[in-house]
């Protein structure tokens, strides 16, 4: 069962500047910035308007010396570029998660939610809207 929901924008694989895929998280019950998964490769449009919005993280970053692995069962890390976690991203997912509540499968970037604060997005592990 797949639902649409929202996640923040944490790093993206590739430069800022036509980011390939990005890196989503939610806040946690503790207000921790909690990985929740990746997406699949962006279409050419979508980086641009990603690169248009996106700015480096500027100095601390929830996810400063993480590493993401390139998939699961690999221990191949992906080279990310870490990015001020103040943009949302409109997401179909899976409901299935691991043990973490990271999502099991690779989402698709539906849309930037402009209209929609980092805050307002559901807790790491919540479905809702």
């Amino acid at each position: 069962m797949r639902v649409t929901t929202e996640a923040i924008i944490g790093a993206v694989t590739g430069a800022l500047t036509g980011p390939r895929t990005v890196l989503l998280g939610r806040y946690d019950t503790h207000g921790r910035l909690q990985y929740t998964g990746r997406s699949t490769t962006l279409t050419q449009p979508a980086g641009r308007a990603l690169a248009g919005v996106l700015t480096a993280s500027a100095g601390a970053h929830p996810w400063m010396g993480w590493t993401f692995s390139v998939g699961w069962g690999t221990r191949e890390t992906l080279d990310v570029q870490l990015v001020q976690p103040d943009i949302v991203m409109e997401v179909p997912v899976d409901v299935a998660r691991d043990a973490a509540g990271q999502w099991r499968h690779p989402v698709r970037a539906h849309r930037l939610r402009t209209d929609v604060n980092p805050a307002q997005v559901p807790l790491v592990g919540e479905t809702g809207p």
